[in-house]
């Protein structure tokens, strides 16, 4: 069995398990906790970072972006990215976009200081952080906006990995009740279509233990 190793509210992992329900390939989940370093996982991934994939071919594999191109070149019945070089081109960009610019200006700022901090015991929430990922996230929900009134979906006319790679942060925001969404309705919008796919669903099941998602974050309609 392909086998998966993750943390529910980690948008890497998100967008590793996205990708896989998409193509329809299945897979068992290993919850991890990357930051205990466990000698097994270790083995499996030096940087001890989630998501690692294991698949059934033996390949083990790190990182989400490379997972995401393995399962693009391997499992190619379903595919994610545009053929069009400049149109597969624009969709990598957004993908390192939400990957890289929304974690480190939202993401770390909201969901590593509100949650991740709580769960591993590692102090007490920077308010300044915090502030810093509200004030940000409005940038990013505008910038899917711009796209989403010029375009069917991010990066063109097919839903992509650049769509992918952005609902797996949103969802982690949305987890916390973070993403003001009343404020930008067209980026909603897209996040609804996005959030009616059956392959999202396994996403809005999640739930911590103590720690709810709002009554709106399984809702199709919000």
């Amino acid at each position: 069995m392909r086998i998966l190793y993750h943390f529910w509210i980690s948008p890497a992992c998100r967008k590793v398990r996205l990708a896989l329900n998409e193509k329809g390939l299945k897979y068992e989940l290993v919850v991890e906790k990357d930051w205990e370093r466990r000698d097994g996982f270790l083995a499996l991934n030096p940087a001890s970072e989630v998501p690692v994939l294991e698949d059934e071919n033996g390949a083990v594999l790190a990182d989400s972006q490379a997972i995401v191109e393995y399962l693009e070149e391997t499992y190619e019945d379903v595919p994610l990215l545009p053929k069009d070089p400049s149109l597969k081109a624009e969709a990598r960009r957004l993908i390192a976009w939400f990957d890289r610019k929304f974690q480190t200006e939202v993401t770390d700022n909201l969901v590593e200081e509100k949650l991740m901090k709580r769960l591993m015991r590692a102090g007490t929430p920077n308010t300044a952080a915090i502030r810093a990922g509200h004030h940000n996230i409005h940038y990013h929900l505008d910038y899917i906006s711009y796209l989403t009134e010029r375009r069917s979906w991010l990066a063109g006319d097919e839903f992509s990995l650049a769509d992918i790679a952005a609902a797996a942060q949103l969802s982690a925001v949305d987890y916390l009740g973070d993403v003001p969404w009343e404020q930008h309705p067209t980026a909603k919008i897209w996040y609804s279509r996005i959030k009616s796919r059956p392959t999202f669903r396994p996403l809005l099941a999640d739930n911590l233990p103590g720690m709810p998602a709002p009554k709106h974050y399984a809702d199709l309609d919000f």
